[in-house]
């Protein structure tokens, strides 16, 4: 689904106003100098030692199951994340706009770094070993939601659109199992040297593999990485579902608008040539 919601980066829109009526409604203050801004949403730190996220989304983004997925995540067991306290959301008067903004603890270390890698974060086993026991905590829950990668609502016909528009030889692109998702595993959203995981905006019931996937394709341009992640969630790359949630993620990095330059084209398209054979001989 195309958003019909005008494009707006609050990397560079103004923000005081949003910021100034999160406060009050949170009746708070922001330490201006601990202010996070990115494309759709910004963040800082409150003078009760909390973190607030605000996100901006296009009402055609905002799907029947509601907007409250860090709301939802509280009752997660298992998996390592800030605690959430509350929140406050509005629609903008004359837009087709919503806005939400969720309180939280603060994270137990810094991002690791931007969403996709350019150098190895040297992360210790004990952090893997965090990291693998809060995904296989996440997929033996139990929710009704579902996750909205990228904002688009996970189904089985984006995953088969997907894939056949990169991949047309790829005939069954059935999914044999759904679990619970974070969505949106990328290297911004997690902490280190202590592990943790953050922005639940968007997760839900998903095909197994599409955490393991997304976090693989976001470590390409680092193959020691990217071979790191795909040892540690070996399971779920072995999978039939794993497999297509590869290739799914692999058709997001060789879209047509790709950076020529990304250096993750090259082996993402190496790694969807043998799923693409492995798939067939299945």
């Amino acid at each position: 689904m195309t958003s019909t919601t005008p494009a707006v980066d609050l990397r560079v829109q103004p923000v005081d106003d949003i910021l100034d009526r999160v406060a009050r409604s949170l009746q708070t203050r922001f330490d201006s100098g601990s202010v996070v801004r990115k494309r759709r949403s910004v963040g800082a730190k409150t003078d009760r030692n909390t973190w607030v996220r605000i996100e901006r989304r296009g009402v055609d983004r905002v799907s029947e199951q509601g907007w409250n997925g860090t709301e939802c995540a509280a009752l997660l067991t298992g998996v390592e994340r800030p605690t959430w306290r509350t929140s406050v959301a509005w629609r903008e008067r004359d837009a087709e706009v919503m806005w939400r903004a969720d309180e939280t603890d603060l994270l137990l270390g810094d991002p690791i770094g931007t969403s996709v890698l350019a150098e190895d974060p040297q992360l210790p086993d004990a952090w893997w070993t965090a990291l693998n026991s809060s995904l296989d905590a996440l997929a033996a829950q139990h929710t009704r939601r579902i996750a909205t990668p990228d904002t688009e609502t996970f189904s089985q016909g984006l995953v088969t659109e997907k894939i056949r528009r990169a991949f047309p030889d790829v005939a069954d692109t059935a999914i044999e199992h759904w679990q619970p998702a974070h969505a949106d595993l990328n290297w911004a959203n997690m902490t280190k040297p202590e592990f943790s995981l953050f922005d639940w905006e968007d997760w839900g019931m998903a095909a197994r593999g599409l955490d393991a996937a997304s976090l693989w394709g976001n470590s390409l341009a680092v193959p020691a990485l990217a071979e790191r992640v795909l040892h540690e969630r070996s399971s779920d790359f072995a999978s039939r579902d794993g497999k297509l949630m590869t290739l799914f993620v692999c058709a997001k990095i060789l879209s047509p608008d790709a950076n020529p330059e990304d250096p993750r084209l090259v082996p993402a398209l190496a790694m969807a040539k043998q799923v693409v054979g492995d798939l067939q001989i299945v």
